[in-house]
């Protein structure tokens, strides 16, 4: 795909090796890329046809149109009022009934004001549970922080400083975040009025 890419006069942009643009007839085209899934995005609607059905004469797959949802991520897009708001409801859903926080009380802040974690808090329990949900609840956290919720960054670069030796401290501030999280879920959808 990469050298096809590069045959089209696609460039990468930046580091990441995910990312191509190239301008066609004066309209700038990105394609975006994680392993086998891709988002065309051109300004110019014959530009993005062609290309797609020129891909898709190169390679096996489908377009399935305007994108809605890209690695659990929904996208709701409001062209008239140039808006896109993006949304992990689901995800955040998941991860709230996965570690049971779905019926929590829901907490105002990501972590309770004043918590200091230590290393000198880890007590690793013995319950293979407790292990397991640590990491866990931490991964999904990092997962919502590099996708759509730059509120949670702070607890979780906290929170993944003692992924290896948890003690209880850590996990009361990691369901902490679930809590907030929560809290959350009926404002991820919020609409603006205007």
């Amino acid at each position: 795909m990469s050298a096809y890419l590069k045959f089209q006069g696609c460039a990468l942009v930046g580091f990441e090796r995910s990312m191509w643009c190239v301008t066609i007839d004066g309209h700038a085209l990105l394609i975006a890329a994680h392993i086998d899934d891709f988002i065309l995005a051109c300004a110019d609607r014959d530009t993005l046809d062609t290309f797609h059905t020129n891909l898709l004469a190169r390679f096996d797959g489908t377009y399935e149109g305007a994108v809605h949802t890209y690695l659990g991520c929904e996208i709701e897009r409001d062209i008239p009022v140039g808006r896109t708001l993006l949304s992990q409801r689901h995800f955040a859903e998941d991860v709230l009934r996965i570690f049971e926080m779905w019926d929590c009380i829901p907490a105002l802040t990501p972590m309770k004001p004043g918590t200091r974690l230590t290393k000198e808090q880890s007590n690793p329990s013995s319950d293979p549970a407790f292990h397991h949900s640590y990491p866990g609840i931490v991964g999904s956290l990092g997962y919502l922080v590099n996708m759509t919720r730059p509120d949670l960054a702070w607890s979780y670069s906290e929170l993944s400083k003692y992924v290896q030796y948890p003690g209880q401290a850590h996990m009361d501030a990691d369901l902490h975040v679930l809590r907030y999280l929560r809290g959350l879920l009926h404002v991820l959808h919020a609409r603006d009025p205007s």
